[in-house]
């Protein structure tokens, strides 16, 4: 099979966006962990098209930790889990910590990844505009 030339116009690719955060976090994760094992991140080839690259994500990451608004503590959780592929559980009493920590990161990251496509909007999501309109 042969790759268009490089100025030759792309085919039209429907990117797929994610459920959540928390999907695109674990995403991310995979994608830098392939990347550090020697895999070469090429945009546009991965088996589902994704409105986003890892760089992106890695962009926002540092765009909250030097506003502050993500603190070590989030970060060292959202690596650890991110590498176990699970969240931490809430329930458990080792976790609990971790598990407020890494709500509080999902929390402040999904209102970016919804601003920028990279999660689909909820079904059950009204904004103040949409309410207004839909009242009207």
């Amino acid at each position: 099979m042969s790759r268009p030339a490089p100025d030759a116009p792309a085919a039209h690719v429907v990117a797929v966006p994610f459920i959540n955060a928390e999907e695109a976090w674990f995403w991310f994760i995979q994608a830098q962990g392939a990347r550090n094992d020697g895999a070469r991140v090429v945009a546009g080839l991965g088996a589902v098209p994704r409105p986003c690259e890892p760089l992106d994500i890695l962009k926002i990451l540092e765009r909250l930790w030097r506003n502050r608004m993500l603190l070590r503590d989030h970060l060292l959780v959202l690596k650890h889990y991110g590498d176990r592929m699970l969240p931490p559980d809430r329930h458990r009493v080792r976790e609990a910590r971790s598990a407020t920590l890494w709500q509080q990161a999902m929390d402040r990251l999904e209102p970016i990844f919804l601003r920028r496509g990279i999660i689909a909007v909820p079904p059950d999501f009204c904004d103040d505009a949409q309410e207004q309109r839909a009242r009207a």
